[in-house]
């Protein structure tokens, strides 16, 4: 019998942009000590992040969101017009209404805030790289402090961690397809979760659930 041979798989090979030489530095020294992935491309901004992707193949790149010549929406909706062009992962220190959204619009395949912890950071790059998109769910607290809803009385039963997932990205303006591909099931099932969703909360739509969930804080 012969000796079977383990064949390692081929790492990840990352191009990393940040104006910030410290967080450029942290994210290499992060990444690059995992085997399953490769830094080969560095760039403090944009443009030159562009240049350097006509140079060199890379699997999946993550891009700050705020960098001076070309920020990183801009960065996807160059790419976006590239056939070939590595996925894009962005990432942000600022939790802004909207962001997640405006990042999925510019042909983001990804988005994260950067105090998430490294396990989660390492699983959405994996995911990107996969070929699916991964946006993590959005905060709701420029809603809260700016909306309310008048109808305050408890839901039926309590939520679990989907359902309040869903209903996040509810408040972050995703569609059910976009939701789907967030969560990583069918758009059918995600139907079927706001019909439970809306029976608990007792309303009849999108807007209304989304509100009193904020007012009741369940999200």
């Amino acid at each position: 019998m012969g000796t079977a041979v383990l064949i390692e798989p081929t790492p990840l090979r990352l191009a990393l942009a940040d104006d910030q030489a410290l967080v450029l530095g942290g994210l290499k020294a992060l990444l690059g000590g995992f085997g399953r992935f490769r830094i080969v491309l560095e760039a403090g901004d944009g443009e030159a992040l562009i240049a350097g992707l006509q140079e060199r193949p890379v699997d999946v790149v993550l891009c700050d969101v705020r960098m001076p010549l070309l920020d990183g929406y801009g960065v996807c909706e160059r790419l976006r017009a590239v056939p070939g062009a590595p996925p894009v992962i962005l990432l942000t220190t600022f939790d802004e209404a909207g962001a997640a959204l405006r990042a999925i619009a510019a042909g983001a395949r990804g988005f994260l805030l950067k105090d998430a912890s490294p396990p989660e950071l390492i699983a959405l790059i994996e995911e990107v790289a996969q070929g699916r998109r991964a946006i993590a769910p959005v905060s709701t607290d420029a809603v809260r402090a700016r909306y309310a809803y008048r109808e305050t009385a408890p839901p039926s039963h309590g939520f679990n961690r989907r359902e309040v997932d869903i209903l996040r990205l509810l408040a972050g303006g995703y569609s059910n397809r976009e939701i789907g591909q967030a969560i990583h099931v069918a758009e059918g099932t995600v139907k079927n979760y706001l019909i439970e969703i809306f029976d608990k909360l007792g309303t009849r739509d999108r807007t209304r659930a989304v509100l009193k969930a904020i007012t009741l804080k369940i999200i």
